[in-house]
């Protein structure tokens, strides 16, 4: 009878300790379940919070961009203004090289006596020169414009891209 009740009672405790045992198994499932759960919630808002950044990050992309093309295109137009009144300027110069030598030319043809022929001469030699010198002077002038005009364009367009893209920044 001793065995029937040692065994009863090692089964009874068995029992017990098995009871234990589902109850921590139970408990720490359920916390399992719990930490998934948030977990999970937490994942799906970081994604949300990523997809979120990533909208504005390219949103902000996108507006340097277009900040940036605008840019551009006011400097073509720029270039274009500019290179219009180069154009002109050009003319303008033609016309008073022109002028020069034609001012050059006739300058030896109205002196009437040999003394006056030969000043006149001089004097048209002087005026070639002259012409000549102003030619030149004014096409470097004219070199020395365009360049001007196209670092002062770049430079503009630099700073205004430049303002742009920080633009967001600031605010």
């Amino acid at each position: 009878m001793i065995a029937w009740r040692t065994i009863g009672a090692a089964a009874s405790l068995a029992l017990v300790v098995w009871a234990l045992w589902g109850t921590c198994e139970h408990g720490r499932s359920t916390m399992d379940a719990e930490w998934q759960a948030r977990w999970a919630v937490r994942d799906a808002g970081d994604q949300q919070a990523w997809a979120q950044e990533e909208a504005r990050a390219r949103s902000e992309e996108q507006r340097r961009a277009a900040a940036q093309e605008e840019v551009r295109a006011n400097a073509r137009e720029q270039e274009h203004i500019a290179a219009t009144g180069a154009d002109g300027a050009d003319a303008a110069g033609k016309r008073l090289h022109d002028d020069a030598a034609r001012y050059a030319a006739a300058e030896g043809k109205c002196a009437a006596d040999s003394a006056a022929a030969a000043r006149g001469q001089a004097a048209t030699r002087a005026a070639m020169v002259l012409s000549d010198l102003l030619a030149r002077a004014d096409t470097r002038a004219g070199e020395l414009a365009k360049a001007y005009d196209r670092a002062r364009i770049a430079g503009l367009a630099c700073e205004a891209s430049y303002t742009a893209l920080i633009k967001q920044a600031e605010q």
